[in-house]
């Protein structure tokens, strides 16, 4: 009886050891289940900022031509009121 009770013990060693690396394994899954979901979410949230970021760079860019065509338009002025100015000058 003795002996029948240490080859189970025995048997069952090796069983222990396979639940335990399974259940390690589990957690391991589990684990990185979880960090790629935390990671979609995040790229997820880093390509709306992108996707903003560059709606804004668009934007500049926008006011940026607006302003160097106002500049423009400013020097265009600046020379037709210099000419006029010299006209009255020589009055």
């Amino acid at each position: 009886m003795a002996k029948q009770a240490a080859a189970r013990a025995v048997d069952a060693d090796p069983i222990d050891r396979l639940e335990e690396k399974i259940k390690l394994l589990v957690n391991i899954v589990t684990t990185l289940r979880s960090e790629q979901a935390s990671a979609a979410e995040e790229n997820a949230r880093l390509m709306q900022e992108r996707d903003a970021l560059r709606a804004r760079v668009a934007d500049a860019q926008g006011v940026n031509a607006e302003l160097d065509a106002l500049r423009t338009e400013r020097d265009v002025i600046r020379q037709r009121v210099a000419e006029m100015l010299s006209h009255l000058d020589t009055l």
